[in-house]
């Protein structure tokens, strides 16, 4: 088993506040928009339950990765989300 794929690093601290613009279920989906995201120089965080991603879980919120960015980047991102959808 992988190890990184049980590990997810933390923004790193820094006076910028980091703000969730799309929840998805899965972490195949949030993979891609991270992608996507970064593919745009958006800095992006993925915020998910660790045990949901153990177990496959994806009910009462267990499969949900919230997809983050920097305070500074939500309009950018957005609006790269609209786009798209």
């Amino acid at each position: 088993m992988d190890l990184d794929l049980l590990t997810r690093p933390k923004p790193e601290p820094g006076p910028e506040r980091w703000v969730t613009v799309k929840v998805v279920y899965g972490l195949p989906e949030a993979q891609i928009v991270k992608g996507y995201l970064e593919s745009n120089d958006i800095l992006v965080h993925l915020d998910y339950e660790a045990l949901g991603r153990i177990y496959g879980f994806t009910v009462d919120g267990l499969g949900q990765v919230r997809i983050q960015v920097p305070e500074s980047q939500v309009a950018e991102a957005l609006e790269l989300l609209e786009a798209v959808e």
